[in-house]
């Protein structure tokens, strides 16, 4: 794995994160904690969770549970704090579960960075992310319906202003080291990244957005304003949300999977992502790679990629995934990539 650097904060982290959104629902406690254990073990210095996980489902019932499964973790564990960066998220609007989907605000950021401490035992959250913008985002497959009309943008940008403020307020007081975005566009994290500078309040590291094979979204304005600014990708769902382990190619729904969770996939089910997905197994075969090993190591070909967040529902899943930790690509199976993501762009 490589070290890759956290924005301009001098905090560096592994090209691989371990992400935690099952912890709670599919995934035990006893196993979210022998994966804690094997990621930091290989080398993987850098874990993501948020305050509305455990999904698949999402219920008013499991709202934190994950942050208290790492918090329980972390207690048990005092001395390997130190030993990973920990990145949560604050809920965006309309999230019922949460503050009854209140707007992110100056008001709501010392409330949610206390509860987030609180379930996580530790003094500090390394990297503390805006789940989504308040305004609406054309990520989780709604760029067929977004619209950026119907805000006012000076109420807009006031906000901004009155989150970056209660921002600063939190890391005078030790509870957060620096501020990320999520499900971003390329105008609201140029919007922060500007009035941060201007008064000299918290500059956005990081920027979560979805990135894979299947979903290349960030390819255009978003890349290069990632890395002319230095607000590097971590990338949700490298791997398709599990398209591109194969295991669903042929109508196959393995037991226990998201798809016997959610059937149409949040809305990426589709002939297309069949079809893609059969000629991304197909270069790893005639390359004799593991298609799971090859997604990932395309990620980190890419230019903007910080880290790439990486899930495993069951302990060999993450067996499986940190087999293939080193992988590199050679030129001429990222041009064979390319290819085939011309024959077969995606719709989301």
């Amino acid at each position: 794995m490589e070290m890759k650097p956290l924005g301009r904060t001098g905090i560096m982290v592994t090209d691989l994160c371990l992400g935690t959104m099952t912890f709670g629902t599919q995934t035990s406690e006893a196993d979210a904690h022998t994966q804690m254990d094997m990621a930091l073990e290989a080398g993987i210095n850098f874990v993501d969770t948020a305050e509305m996980y455990p999904v698949n489902p999402i219920s008013k019932e499991t709202v934190g549970r994950t942050e208290e499964i790492l918090g329980n973790w972390n207690a048990a564990n005092p001395s390997r704090r130190g030993n990973y960066v920990l990145a949560t998220k604050h809920s965006g609007a309309g999230f019922a579960h949460a503050r009854d989907g209140a707007w992110i605000s100056g008001e709501t950021i010392p409330e949610a960075i206390e509860g987030s401490l609180r379930r996580l035992q530790t003094d500090c959250i390394d990297l503390y992310q805006f789940h989504w913008p308040n305004r609406g985002s054309y990520m989780f497959r709604q760029n067929w319906n977004y619209s950026p009309s119907g805000h006012n943008t000076n109420e807009v940008l006031d906000n901004m202003q009155d989150c970056l403020e209660a921002l600063q307020a939190q890391v005078d007081k030790g509870n957060i080291r620096t501020f990320g975005l999520s499900n971003e566009s390329a105008w609201g994290t140029a919007q922060w990244l500007r009035i941060a500078e201007q008064m000299g309040a918290p500059r956005v590291a990081s920027v979560q957005n979805e990135y894979s094979l299947l979903c290349r979204h960030f390819d255009t304005d978003m890349a290069e304003l990632s890395v002319h600014e230095d607000v590097g990708l971590m990338a949700f769902s490298p791997l398709g949300a599990g398209f591109l382990t194969g295991k669903y190619q042929g109508g196959a729904v393995p037991e226990g999977s998201r798809m016997s969770q959610n059937a149409e996939m949040g809305g990426r089910k589709s002939d297309r992502v069949f079809d893609a997905v059969t000629a991304y197994l197909a270069i790893a075969e005639r390359h004799g790679l593991d298609p799971v090993h090859m997604a990932l190591a395309w990620c980190r070909t890419r230019p903007f990629m910080m880290s790439s967040i990486f899930g495993a529902t069951t302990v060999a899943q993450l067996e499986h995934i940190l087999a293939g930790k080193d992988l590199r690509l050679a030129d001429g199976i990222v041009a064979e990539i390319g290819q085939a993501h011309r024959a077969h762009p995606m719709p989301y």
